[in-house]
């Protein structure tokens, strides 16, 4: 990962906001910018940007994960037993202590303040330091993917695929939602351990069906059958190595009625629409807009309840947003999940989903899977 650059950048913007230390929170965001992520339940972790080091605060739990993956200068390690040396100081006193000895009183520290907890927002001002908001500057270096970035996610479009497949194939009425999901998880480790070893795999799948459950967007899977005349909304990410690409595809079980059909061929003019809108100079908002016309030109604007897409990357979701209310312009490099939905009560959910990378003259599909009603009946 190229963390020194992100960093250089970092740093460019603390000189020019008269930032004296950066404290990074967000998981994520620590990923970004040293190449480390760990489970963070209830023991926190810091990381510390000064003008010339980066530092860990860490527990002992996660010290030996850090020392092998953190492209840090410094780790510094607080534990839950006792230890004389360690004197048992908090995340909290760790980095007053660290803070103290490169600042002085009055100095601005910048946090994530859309992400920091707000004990850490109030202890920084009860040292005495100043504040300021980093979050947004970090949120917008994440806009535009490098090459080995865009790398990852195209690998891991190719293992996204491989999971769907599997589990459309396995799709059939009387199977649960709960198998369906299991076939393709299968496919997915074991193509992915061939095929990248030592790789760190995660993965979000759900498969809501039926006309109660499909209409609810994010419900995880559970132990329903499919049933004749279901609509089915296989939904999956796949990340690799910290990058992530998503797939998703709505089928009909046996004969679809005519709303069904309508829907269904609602949302894929939608997606078309909105994908072949990609490209450079694009405002966010325009491309929201166009797929909402092409469903209310069916009918069925009452039933498009969320934007037509969002950035991917690190993140399940991340910013920049397609919404109409978001006047951004695309550039080269940025990723976003093209996936416009309508869900109407009592008849099911339609939704598709696909990862494209903005071009220079356009974009790439790194999913790819058949979108059409006939390949999508079972």
């Amino acid at each position: 990962m190229e963390t020194n650059k992100r960093i250089f950048k970092l740093r460019k913007w603390m000189k020019e906001n008269d930032v004296d230390s950066i404290v990074v929170t967000d998981p994520a965001n620590q990923f970004y910018l040293s190449g480390f992520k760990a489970l963070i339940y209830s023991r926190p972790i810091l990381l510390i940007i000064d003008c010339n080091e980066t530092s860990f605060i860490i527990p002992k739990l996660e010290e030996r994960h850090a020392r092998t993956n953190a492209e840090v200068d410094n780790l510094y390690v607080y534990y839950e037993h006792p230890d004389a040396d360690n004197e048992n100081k908090t995340p909290t006193e760790l980095l007053n202590h660290h803070l103290a000895k490169r600042h002085n009183q009055g100095a601005k520290i910048a946090l994530e303040l859309a992400y920091a907890p707000s004990r850490l927002v109030e202890a920084v001002k009860d040292i005495g330091y100043s504040l300021a908001d980093v979050s947004e500057s970090i949120m917008e270096m994440r806009y535009i993917k490098d090459a080995q970035e865009i790398h990852i996610m195209k690998e891991a479009g190719n293992l996204v695929g491989v999971a769907v497949s599997e589990s459309m194939a396995s799709a059939a009425p009387g199977v649960t939602e709960l198998e369906i999901d299991a076939k393709g998880n299968t496919a997915l480790f074991t193509t992915a351990a061939n095929q990248f070893p030592d790789a760190t795999i995660d993965l979000t799948v759900m498969t809501p069906s039926g006309p109660t459950r499909s209409v609810m967007p994010h419900v995880f899977s559970n132990t329903r059958r499919l049933q004749e005349g279901d609509v089915v909304i296989h939904t999956r990410q796949v990340g690799l190595n910290g990058y992530r690409a998503e797939l998703e595809r709505t089928f009909i079980v046996g004969k679809c009625s005519e709303i069904q059909k309508k829907a269904f061929e609602a949302v894929v003019k939608a997606q078309e629409t909105a994908l072949n809108m990609v490209k450079p100079g694009i405002t966010a908002k325009e491309i929201d807009l166009a797929a909402r016309k092409v469903l209310k030109e069916y009918g069925f604007e009452k039933y498009a309840i969320h934007r037509v897409g969002h950035a991917i990357g690190i993140s399940p979701h991340e910013h920049p947003y397609l919404r109409f209310d978001n006047s951004l312009r695309l550039e080269e490099g940025m990723a976003f999940c093209i996936e416009p939905g309508i869900y109407i009560p009592y008849v099911g959910g339609f939704r598709h989903s696909d990862t494209v990378i903005v071009t220079a003259d356009g974009f790439q599909l790194i999913t790819d899977y058949p979108r059409d009603l006939v390949n999508l009946t079972i």
